[in-house]
């Protein structure tokens, strides 16, 4: 197995489109900085990767002449007067809560462990969204 791996960031800027390559073709990709050890990884593989794995937990429901989407767990929900209205305000209400959690709720017991479901709303458009909370897509 080919691994890519520099052992300080000075080595790794000087290899910089090494790095990058084999990030790309999925190869193993790793630079230590100190005592951290950190992967560089195509982004693509990593959010559909993470949609995967992370089976959207959405549940939608229809009440009197609106739709609420919320997601169990989290403080994540939206309304809508139809139902693409909905998933539509879900999406940036998930924007927004990534943004939230990138700020200041990374270290709160309640949330660290979000890291996933942050990473995933941050890697992908508004399209790969509205397909995982649907369902209907990675």
């Amino acid at each position: 197995m080919s691994i890519t791996h520099y052992d300080s960031y000075t080595e790794a800027r000087a290899h910089l489109k090494d790095l990058l390559d084999a990030a790309e073709r999925g190869h193993v990709a790793t630079v230590r900085r100190d005592a951290a050890r950190t992967a560089v990884v195509d982004v693509e593989r990593l959010r559909s990767s993470l949609a995967s794995r992370s089976a959207p937990r959405a549940q939608v429901v229809a009440e009197a002449d609106a739709w609420s989407v919320f997601i169990p767990g989290l403080p994540i929900a939206a309304e809508g007067a139809t139902f693409e209205e909905a998933i539509a305000e879900m999406i940036t209400a998930l924007r927004e809560y990534a943004e939230d959690w990138q700020e200041r709720l990374l270290d709160a017991p309640n949330h660290r462990n979000n890291w996933g479901l942050v990473q995933l709303i941050s890697l992908s458009d508004d399209n790969q969204l509205r397909d995982w909370l649907v369902g209907s897509g990675r």
